[in-house]
């Protein structure tokens, strides 16, 4: 991540979840690590462009469509606003956009990338037979295939498909997409996912279709010029980078603002997506863009898999899925706090790049350890013992910058390392009352009892500053009760029943 101060505009965004079934915690994970980055950076005096919204189109959504009985329209309006809630739910940053790839001017923008695609040459037209999975709306080559299936999706039968389509000449990029990645030694996090497409492309490419005929799939976006054909839902879910930057073949104010870049002034676009969007998001995307005489990207973030206790990736035909929901729902009763429950366990528990295991159990033994034992009962200590002895805390200031191991954290996005290190300080705050025993040296010393009570509001105040990004609701009610020199009208995080 670039960190220059004289750079003061800054995209990201997640990729979009396809609206097939309901919002997961994988989803949930990717949308709070994002909106951590961007508060961090806004929180450096950049301004922000926060991208999320719904991809729409697609064989699955049609199958699903279907087996509803309600048109697609009507199946991905409904879907489509469950997402939305859930941003709310989560408290992301005030001001994400949301774009749908129904959308109008995500449709003419897509057509535009299309035209500007075929004018340089890349799109053609040919007959071909292929393996496909619907489940990751992906042509699958045998050498991907585990016993003739999709490893990702097990479950699905791969399919054989035989018709005249509209190619992309991913082939022509090879190079270029090797010189991208020479060029930036972090256009891909972590460095073991940047190994992995850049054996992938080094290898040689082949050409991948962008078309699909309308008569067997009819829900997708109309290609320019053959009403025959519909884009390939990832040509058209692609495009929404820029779409919500109002760029559609011409160059949208905000396109300018936050993806152009001219002079020496080097934007940051970054991209967050799961390790199944690899291939698409660092090189299918970026050459495209090539294609289209664009900017590539900064740097894409990857994501692990959020798998259940047994390892298995979390989904929803094999029945493991938790529901960003329902924890949130789980949690209402004991604290004020529950979407902060979800933000910590998935910015706390998981790895920042690898898999990582969840469960409702796990989730209720972190929060017992960490926020109803850690976060809250440290903050009722503290405040209790500063307001018996007339410790005054409203010295404090809140705006001081973020603590440095945090920030290099937080630029390299390794955020579990970063909330990591908030919970040191918590953990180390407590074993320093426990030694210290303040409550009891302020009885017979005075002076010195609250020197060390001062010491650990100090402290405290620290912590809940450091808070800010990760749990933004929690944070704030600390910093309220140290600056208002009061004791949280409730306990933060009541213990389970």
């Amino acid at each position: 991540m670039h960190s220059e101060k004289g750079n003061k505009n800054f995209y990201i965004t997640t990729t979009l979840p396809y609206v097939n079934s309901d919002p997961h915690i994988g989803f949930a994970m990717e949308i709070i690590r994002a909106d951590v980055i961007a508060r961090y950076k806004k929180e450096e005096g950049f301004d922000i462009f926060f991208n999320t919204g719904t991809d729409e189109h697609g064989a699955k959504i049609y199958e699903n469509a279907i087996k509803s009985g309600v048109l697609p329209q009507e199946f991905v309006d409904n879907s489509a606003q469950k997402f939305k809630d859930l941003l709310s739910l989560l408290n992301i940053s005030d001001g994400v956009h949301f774009i749908r790839t129904t959308d109008k001017k995500h449709i003419l923008s897509a057509q535009e990338m299309w035209k500007k695609c075929f004018d340089n040459g890349d799109i053609y037209k040919k007959e071909y037979k292929t393996k496909y999975c619907v489940g990751c709306e992906l042509e699958k080559t045998d050498s991907e295939l585990v016993d003739g299936k999709c490893p990702i999706h097990p479950n699905r039968e791969i399919e054989i498909r035989e018709e005249e389509n509209y190619f992309f000449k991913f082939s022509k990029y090879q190079k270029d997409l090797i010189d991208l990645y020479n060029s930036n030694s972090q256009f891909v996090i972590p460095d073991f996912r940047f190994n992995e497409i850049k054996s992938f492309v080094e290898r040689g490419l082949e050409d991948f279709s962008v078309s699909r005929l309308k008569t067997k799939m009819p829900w997708g976006v109309p290609v320019p010029n053959d009403d025959t054909q519909v884009m390939y839902v990832w040509f058209d879910a692609l495009t929404n980078y820029i779409s919500t930057l109002d760029w559609c073949g011409t160059e949208g104010e905000n396109y300018k603002k936050y993806w152009k870049q001219e002079g020496q002034e080097k934007k940051e676009v970054i991209q967050y997506c799961g390790k199944d969007n690899l291939r698409q998001q660092s090189a299918m995307w970026q050459a495209m863009l090539m294609s289209a005489g664009l900017p590539t990207s900064t740097n894409i973030i990857i994501n692990g898999f959020i798998t259940g206790p047994d390892g298995i990736k979390m989904s929803k035909s094999i029945g493991n899925v938790v529901s960003p929901f329902e924890v949130i729902d789980m949690f209402k009763d004991v604290t004020d706090y529950p979407e902060d429950v979800l933000r910590f366990v998935l910015l706390h528990d998981i790895s920042s790049f690898e898999d990582g295991s969840i469960s409702l159990e796990s989730i209720k033994s972190s929060y017992q350890a960490n926020l109803a034992n850690g976060i809250g009962n440290l903050t009722n200590r503290i405040m209790k013992m500063a307001i018996n002895s007339a410790v005054s805390s409203t010295q404090y200031v809140v705006g001081e910058n973020t603590d440095k191991e945090i920030q290099n954290c937080l630029n390299s996005f390794d955020i579990k390392k970063a909330v990591e290190i908030v919970m040191k300080k918590v953990n180390d705050l407590d074993k320093k009352i426990q030694t210290e025993e303040p409550f009891k040296v302020v009885k017979v010393e005075e002076e010195k009892g609250k020197k060390i009570i001062k010491e650990c509001l100090v402290l405290l105040n620290e912590i809940a500053h450091d808070l800010q990004i990760f749990l933004p609701r929690t944070s704030a009610k600390i910093l309220e009760c140290i600056h208002e020199n009061k004791m949280p009208e409730k306990a933060l995080f009541n213990r389970l029943n």
